[in-house]
């Protein structure tokens, strides 16, 4: 029998996209074969050892404890994709894509295509089907837990997730401090602002501005020691609180970065409601998300939207936004590219 899965396709030429099922039979296989082979690569810190000097996949298989055959099949896999580069000698180079998956570089995507690859991850996926069937919320049906819940009884998975998140929003953050016009803020409330890094940036970047950060109390007394060990220790407030319920007054503006897409319509506009009741008439709001382009466009967005459907959440487009807004008691006045694949959704709180 034979083990062919598609009938043989002309080669494209250069410059020339392949046919339609040569094109589909690598995005079928692709989002498997490829991403697990970066996993493997990102959990025996490949990237860091071949940085140190080029090796043979015996010499890796020998520092990491694989097996040297195998190993050996997933680095030329790899090669064949442009990430590591095997020279005549059969020793493995860095190249500038495995170089993304070195753990001490700025940008480093190295925990994220560890959390990409658990199989903890895989098994949320696993119920993604019967979430698009039903309606229902595949993450606590393949867990039993919702999102937060999961994480708070899984340290490890915890620390997986919030060093992919912390490590891809190094980047994010610098985009957004540069994309917009802090002028006439005086101090800016990050609200679920994590460890800080928005807000450090934003005020290194704007050293008129004063910062408060809002965040669950534990998050927020290791942002509180974190920020007092630096140079902005004085310019920040840490506040233990609730995103749903009471924020802290005498902000100027609030930011939400990468919130509001962990949650549905209801849960969303109740953050927005709490922001409100902590601002003044004409303060602003500044959403940063990416606000999804019409019709066919392409969108990492969209996409990303595919993982939120996973846990409630969802990618909204401006009208989508200037719905919540509304609802909030917030005008929608303008939507602001950034470099990143993010957008500076702003809006002014209204007199109800």
């Amino acid at each position: 029998m034979s083990a062919t899965i598609s009938p043989p396709q002309p080669p494209a030429t250069a410059g020339e996209a392949p046919p339609p099922p040569v094109a589909m039979m690598q995005l079928i296989t692709g989002s498997v074969w490829l991403s697990k082979a970066i996993y493997v690569a990102a959990k025996l810190g490949l990237a860091d050892l071949v940085a140190e000097a080029p090796r043979t996949a015996a010499e890796l298989a020998a520092v990491t404890g694989s097996h040297a055959p195998s190993l050996g099949r997933v680095l030329r896999a790899l090669a064949s994709s442009g990430i590591f580069a095997a020279d005549e000698s059969g020793r493995f180079h860095l190249t500038e894509m495995a170089a993304t998956l070195q753990t001490q570089v700025p940008g480093s995507l190295h925990a994220m295509a560890i959390l990409w690859g658990e199989p903890w991850h895989w098994q949320v996926w696993g119920s993604f089907l019967h979430g698009v069937q039903t309606g229902e919320v595949p993450w606590p049906h393949a867990t039993g837990q919702d999102l937060f819940a999961y994480f708070a009884s899984h340290a490890e998975q915890a620390g997986q997730f919030d060093a992919a998140m912390t490590a891809f929003s190094g980047q994010e953050a610098a985009a957004v401090a540069g994309a917009y016009d802090f002028a006439g803020i005086g101090t800016l409330m990050d609200v679920g602002g994590g460890q800080g890094l928005l807000l450090s940036t934003i005020l290194r970047a704007h050293p008129h501005l004063r910062g408060i950060l809002v965040e669950l109390p534990p998050v927020a007394e290791s942002a509180r020691q974190q920020l007092a060990s630096t140079d902005l220790g004085d310019r920040v407030e840490v506040v233990g609180g609730d995103f749903f319920a009471t924020l802290p007054t005498g902000a100027d503006a609030c930011i939400l970065k990468n919130i509001l897409h962990d949650f549905a319509d209801e849960p969303a506009v109740a953050i927005l409601r709490a922001c409100r009741r902590a601002l003044p008439v004409g303060a602003r709001l500044l959403v940063v998300q990416e606000a999804l382009p019409p019709g066919n466009s392409p969108s990492v967005g969209k996409l990303l939207d595919m993982q939120m459907l996973l846990i409630g959440g969802r990618e909204r487009t401006e009208a989508e936004y200037r719905t919540l807004y509304e609802t909030a008691g917030f005008d929608l006045r303008r939507v602001i590219p950034t470099p990143a694949p993010l957008h500076l959704i702003e809006g002014v709180a209204v007199a109800r």
